[in-house]
């Protein structure tokens, strides 16, 4: 299994959407964001009627023996709210209140509230084919973290306040016997996290206990296979066509011809998909054209990339790299003819 392949599509998947250009806190589609692979708390989903999910179901197939042993790796991006304080007049130590403000500008640094993200991961332990079914229960804690600004005399001026939601959530996995001798892999992902008065919160405090961008890597090793449900053999067809999938979609991940790991992802692809060679790092839109993109950054004002670099680590990083790049580079940029078969690629084409 290449590893580092399926990492990279599966880091596509996971901060697809997570700032969109013109990479801005200020900008419509980066006040809502997050709209892959969320899983509210179930209070949320009852209340919503059902308009936003709080399981999702994986189900495929797999070819193999006695000796077959597969992993269930989910992963998701688990939301810090950061908000900003500001505090009457410069003080030695953090004060006990604060009034919570949209920006900040001190030192000439700007800085945004905004909702940043943690990566997690469940894995469990490995499953042999006639392993019973099992639920694994699983829980990330809630946090608080004050960040103090200081100005030019080392004194308080700001408040960075970052917090976290407890999360709350369970796998469950099912194997049974299909037919052709394949058997049926069935993974639901829940979440089990607690919402008092659900049916009165907003959609924003809910993303707070939820999982976002949710996904999952099932492999298997040891005298197995998995049966691609998108181009399965003629005879699997029919058996491959019953599974039932919910906000998932496994397909096939790694170098090409190789059958031992699955992407079950919120966003549609093909099997083994690629990231494009010309790309030069992550945009966060792989619907997007790289070039597209970074041509319009390049555009932007003094003011919109101070802005830009203010929001985020990762969108100070995009700024970096392109104002950094080379006109070789940018050429390169500009796209391949790969030929007439089917582009896999993601991103770039």
């Amino acid at each position: 299994m290449d590893l580092a392949s399926v990492e990279n599509i599966a880091n596509v998947v996971l901060y697809e959407g997570y700032m969109l250009y013109p990479y801005r806190a200020s900008s419509v589609k980066n006040k809502q964001r997050f709209n892959w692979g969320a899983l509210a708390p179930r209070e949320y989903s009852d209340a919503q009627n059902g308009t936003e999910a709080w399981e999702m179901q994986i189900q495929c197939l797999i070819a193999g023996d006695g000796d077959a042993e597969i992993r269930v790796r989910a992963r998701f991006l688990h939301l810090t709210n950061r908000e900003l304080g500001k505090i009457p007049e410069p003080a030695d130590e953090v004060p006990e209140t604060f009034e919570a403000v949209p920006s900040l500008e001190i030192n000439g640094e700007l800085y945004h509230a905004w909702q940043e993200a943690m990566e997690r991961t469940v894995e469990l332990p490995a499953f042999k084919l006639e392993a019973p079914i099992t639920t694994f229960p699983f829980s990330f804690p809630d946090s608080r973290e004050i960040e103090p600004i200081r100005d030019q005399d080392g004194k308080i001026a700001g408040l960075i306040i970052r917090t976290q939601a407890e999360l709350n959530g369970e796998i469950e996995v099912r194997i049974e016997p299909a037919e052709h001798g394949l058997s049926r892999i069935t993974v639901r992902i829940r979440n089990t996290a607690p919402l008092e008065n659900a049916q009165d919160q907003s959609r924003d405090t809910a993303l707070l206990r939820s999982f976002v961008s949710t996904h999952a890597i099932l492999s298997v090793e040891g005298g197995g296979e998995f049966v691609s449900l998108l181009e399965p053999p003629e005879e699997f067809a029919e058996t491959a066509a019953a599974c039932e999938n919910k906000g998932l979609f496994p397909i096939l991940v790694g170098t090409v011809g190789d059958r031992s790991c699955m992407l079950a992802s919120p966003i549609i692809l093909y099997d083994y998909p690629e990231i494009a060679p010309e790309s030069p790092g992550d945009l966060f839109d792989s619907t997007e054209i790289d070039e597209i993109l970074t041509l319009r950054i390049m555009t932007m004002t003094d003011q919109e990339k101070r802005e830009m670099r203010s929001v985020d680590e990762r969108a100070r990083k995009i700024l970096e790299r392109t104002e950094l790049m080379s006109d070789d580079e940018l050429l390169k940029m500009h796209g391949t003819l790969r030929g007439m078969e089917r582009s896999r690629h993601a991103g770039n084409g």
